[in-house]
């Protein structure tokens, strides 16, 4: 190797190349190597070194390159370098159903409604999209047999009396339901489950006066499958096992009941109470979700005073001590009128977020752990957004066509004349300047775990399952439609991984289709469309995107 010769990492795409080159020679020669290696053609390269572009009429000796720099190489492979693929090709129309089920992008089945029970199919559909409940059901052993409810160490020649008294597994039941489902793009029943949650909780086989099954209220039913798995699904937790609902879906509040009247020798009550849901309770004043759930975190009680001799009204006010990651939010929407005996629906519009910011429900200890994290978390997603437009602005350019074709462009001196006027040259001037500061924004990315490391709470940290930012991404809606409480009909909506982040899947029972993110802002109520009853929200994630990762590395 002579003097001249360094050797440096070329980054193309996903890949790396390490290269060795003379910084004397042309970068012709260098993009006659990468074309060689990556099989992108040299006049469709773009090679960025410190920011800058390399032009084709400089070398790189005038970049100051030292051995072992990093260069990005920009471009799309040429046709020649497509090769066999190592697995036998399968058509669509070759495939399986089960196959079909698990193709990337292929929309998930859909559920039967057998009979007023779109509560039921919304609440499965809404839950299938949290993937540790999915890992931990499939580790769950016990049967899922309604009528069998020994579960797998049951005795087979156990007494029918028994079997019809003990109750059947509800969360085998839903692990089965959940593999069923993700082995078919078609609807499916869910005879089975429904069975074992009729057989659990008794109140999901009412009949109406018709002899048919009423329709029920969507919360209660999510509300009853997390008691069912809070008693039966188990996950590790810092080595223990524990409940998977108390682990990513339970979080913690402290609260504090004073008396509101004159009452010196009552000291308030302190004390601690889990939560799997917050409710947002909805007023005429309520706009927004966080005002429903600050009403929420405080509330009035009529109770018997003991200094005062006789019932007084105390205020309940409470904060979040604990974040789970999986954070349910419910709209109290519907209600018990007693002046008409019946249960009827708030309709009023209440707007929730798409990013919700948790840390002002907290305790002022728990919130000045999250909000150096949050603040550092919100830049760096902000950061990755831009950088990932940048390149998709970076790629069209690159893509685009020539500015000299055969034969000449024709400017402002005529039809093939190579002269450009100075309007041509100033804005041509313009854009590589633009292009060079875009493609040393895009070089510089940040290593996410460095920038957090030291604002991440130890403590909060150690505590599998919980949020330690504060701040949730929506990913699920149950809605409602209709002005009863006892009647209407119930979908859900769920955010589709992958793609541009903005599309959804719209699940109305055995209907999938896939909608715009804008279709989740009509859910907000106001009327008897579709309002949000139950809205899901995840903690939003510690990890750097794939692309910026590897680019950072």
């Amino acid at each position: 190797m002579s003097d001249t010769e360094i050797p440096i990492l070329v980054k193309h795409g996903k890949n790396e190349h390490e290269v060795t080159v003379d910084v004397t020679a042309p970068v012709e020669i260098l993009k006659a190597m990468l074309y060689s290696l990556t099989d992108v053609e040299p006049v469709n390269q773009k090679i960025i070194c410190k920011g800058k572009t390399v032009k084709d009429d400089s070398d790189l000796s005038t970049f100051g390159l030292k051995a072992g720099a990093k260069v990005i190489l920009m471009g799309t492979p040429s046709a020649r370098a497509l090769q066999a693929p190592k697995e036998k090709m399968k058509f669509v129309e070759d495939m399986s159903d089960a196959q079909l089920a698990k193709v990337e992008g292929a929309t998930p089945s859909g559920l039967q409604n057998l009979g007023n029970t779109c509560y039921l199919n919304s609440t499965i559909q809404a839950l299938r999209y949290i993937p540790e409940l999915q890992v931990e059901l499939k580790n769950h052993n016990a049967s899922a047999n309604p009528l069998d409810p020994f579960g797998a160490g049951g005795s087979a020649g156990s007494s029918s009396v028994l079997s019809i008294l003990r109750e059947p597994d509800l969360t085998g039941a839903l692990r089965d339901l959940y593999k069923q489902m993700g082995s078919t793009t078609s609807d499916f029943s869910p005879y089975m489950f429904l069975e074992a949650l009729r057989r659990t909780y008794p109140q999901f086989a009412q009949k109406g006066k018709d002899g048919r099954y009423s329709q029920q209220d969507a919360e209660e039913c999510y509300s009853q499958i997390m008691h069912a798995l809070r008693q039966k699904l188990k996950t590790k937790k810092n080595g223990q096992e524990v409940s998977f609902i108390e682990k990513y879906m339970t979080g913690r509040l402290s609260s504090s009941l004073a008396c509101t009247e004159d009452a010196p020798d009552e000291m308030p009550i302190e004390t601690t109470e889990d939560f799997v849901n917050l409710k947002c309770h909805i007023t005429q004043q309520t706009n927004f979700l966080k005002d429903g759930i600050l009403a929420g975190l405080s509330e009035k009680i009529e109770k018997h005073s003991p200094s005062l001799g006789r019932d007084a009204v105390y205020e309940k006010t409470s904060k979040i001590t604990r974040l789970p990651k999986y954070l349910t939010c419910h709209f109290v929407r519907f209600f018990w009128r007693r002046d008409i005996n019946k249960k009827t629906k708030i309709m009023r519009k209440v707007t929730f977020p798409f990013e919700l910011d948790a840390t002002e429900y907290c305790t002022d200890e728990l919130r000045n752990k999250l909000i150096p994290v949050r603040d550092k978390l919100r830049d760096l997603h902000k950061d990755a957004s831009d950088r990932e437009r940048a390149r998709k602005r970076m790629k069209m350019s690159t893509g685009g066509a020539p500015d000299d074709v055969a034969g000449g462009n024709a400017g402002s001196s005529g039809f093939g004349s190579g002269k450009q006027s100075e309007t041509d040259l100033v804005a041509q001037d313009k854009k590589k300047q633009e292009e060079e500061a875009m493609a040393k924004y895009i070089e510089k990315v940040p290593v996410w775990a460095d920038e957090l490391k030291d604002k991440l709470n130890p403590e909060i940290m150690a505590d599998e399952g919980c949020n330690p930012s504060g701040l949730y991404e929506l990913f699920a809606v149950v809605t409602h439609q209709g002005a009863g409480a006892d009647s209407g009909h119930y979908c859900a909506y769920v955010k589709k991984e992958g793609g541009d982040g903005k599309t959804w899947y719209y699940f109305n029972d055995d209907s999938v289709t896939e909608v715009d993110q804008q279709k989740i802002e009509t859910l907000y109520g106001g009327g008897e469309s579709h309002s949000a009853l139950i809205v899901l929200y995840r903690a939003l994630s510690l990890e750097q995107p794939a692309e910026d990762k590897a680019t950072a590395a």
